[in-house]
């Protein structure tokens, strides 16, 4: 008689990886759809809105319609135009002061890590100051200092996010500048610059890919808070934080115009916040279970 032979059951190291591999590509794809939804009505709006934004001609307060798509606010504007508007000027902040942070955190990590002792400790000492101090009283002062645009904006909130990714990359190169083959780089007569070029900035990139998609989620949702304040970008542009604002105050008779300001800017950050959670798998390889 011959034994039956039972199928093999899984490791309890593979289950949990491979759960781990689905979560990722799972969170990496609904991440990519909603923050691509979003991008593409912020693209369009650059072409095509449905009103103007100062077009006031329609019925105050009123529910949407096949004439308004999502309502009209307090003045008769059309609430889909601003919401567009909206998204446009979220992804602008976004993509601007994650483009500031980076030059920015990563000249001084770069300078900190190969500079003498004492510059280095001056500016991990500054470095400490900025990541102590509130980021959105940072940006509050720099905006008030600036005025209310949307440049002053994004760089304020550029320069917020800065020391955090000073303070990675400073970490991150000092391990690879310790390592044999730079050691090796040296002694063949590679200069500085050469070495952070070959070496550095290639590991470095990879640690900084999900903290800067994370700030990207922290841009728009400082950005909301700004205009919420009265700090942000003024009009034409239509922000999803003035927005709210403007809604408060009829949030019972037309209450689309508070929902839906939102409901976009939390589905934004949590976009990026699943292409970040996402991306941690492919861009860092120590992060990948052994296939």
């Amino acid at each position: 008689m011959t034994a039956t032979t039972l199928p093999e059951a899984a490791t309890p190291s593979v289950v949990p990886a491979a759960r781990r591999r689905v979560r990722r590509s799972v969170n990496l794809a609904v991440g990519a759809a909603l923050f691509g939804l979003i991008a593409v009505i912020g693209l369009v709006s650059v072409f095509w809105t449905p009103f103007a934004y100062d077009d006031t001609t329609g019925d105050r307060l009123q529910p949407p319609s096949l004439e308004h798509w999502a309502g009209t606010d307090r003045l008769g504007r059309d609430l889909f135009t601003q919401l567009m508007i909206g998204a446009r000027l979220a992804l602008a902040v976004g993509f601007g002061s994650v483009a500031i942070a980076a030059i920015v955190g990563i000249t001084l990590g770069l300078a900190a890590a190969i500079a003498r002792r004492w510059v280095d400790d001056a500016i991990s000492s500054l470095l400490d100051i900025a990541i102590a101090f509130p980021t959105l009283l940072l940006a509050m002062l720099i905006v008030a200092w600036r005025g209310a645009s949307l440049e002053s904006a994004i760089l304020a909130i550029g320069l917020a996010g800065a020391a955090i990714i000073a303070r990675l990359t400073r970490i991150t190169a000092t391990r690879v500048l310790a390592m044999d083959y730079v050691t090796a780089a040296r002694t063949s007569g590679t200069g500085v610059f050469g070495i952070i070029r070959l070496h550095v900035l290639r590991n470095v990139w990879p640690t900084l890919i999900v903290p800067l998609a994370l700030q990207f989620g922290g841009a728009v949702g400082a950005e909301a808070s700004l205009s919420y304040l009265g700090l942000g970008s003024p009009p034409p542009n239509a922000s999803w934080g003035r927005m709210l604002q403007e809604a408060q105050s009829t949030v019972l008779v037309a209450p689309t115009a508070a929902i839906l300001p939102g409901i976009l800017l939390v589905a934004l950050i949590i976009s990026v916040n699943l292409l970040a959670d996402g991306l941690r798998d492919v861009a860092d390889p120590t992060s990948r279970s052994i296939r």
